[in-house]
């Protein structure tokens, strides 16, 4: 293994469990706002996953964050973890898609917040039979917004701050 692989896989290995420690955190210490709606401070790590090492990882980040924090709360294919992998899924391909266009990490973070909530949402609406529980998406998307803007402001701020994978010359 070279020097630059060895260093990619320790940013993801680090990535990877900041995510499931902010996810536990989040879902332990902090709760839920109004009851239903999540800052999403594991989405911190997926950014930086995305802008950092790329498309792939950020991926394997969120696949990461949902199997194993699920595993840890010991919700592991309940329904609290089939409605976490539909909010990751849908953000993961929308976050994936705007970097591909070159999206700002501010844009990028609004927008994978509400396809998160969205997400969840279909996932309710399907695993429950609820097709009522849409009523509740603009309420989650109007909550999204400003969370998305929080993580990505804090995304930004970190990505600042942390060491180049690649030596400056």
């Amino acid at each position: 293994m070279t020097i630059e692989r060895n260093r990619r896989f320790t940013y993801l290995a680090l990535l990877s469990a900041v995510a499931i420690a902010l996810n536990l955190l989040e879902s332990i210490y902090i709760g839920p706002i109004f009851g239903v709606l999540r800052i999403g401070l594991a989405n911190i790590a997926a950014l930086l996953a995305l802008k950092i090492l790329g498309r792939r990882e950020l991926l394997i980040v969120n696949v990461m964050r949902v199997v194993i924090g699920n595993l840890l709360r010991g919700t592991i294919f309940g329904s609290t973890f089939w409605i976490s992998s539909g909010g990751v899924v849908l953000s993961s391909i929308v976050m994936v898609l705007l970097d591909l266009a070159g999206s700002s990490l501010m844009f990028t973070s609004i927008f994978g917040s509400l396809a998160h909530s969205g997400g969840q949402v279909l996932i309710v609406i399907l695993l429950y039979h609820q097709p009522g529980m849409a009523a509740i998406l603009p309420y989650l998307m109007l909550g999204s917004i400003p969370t998305g803007i929080l993580i990505g402001i804090t995304a930004g701020l970190v990505l600042k701050r942390i060491r180049p994978l690649k030596p400056r010359p």
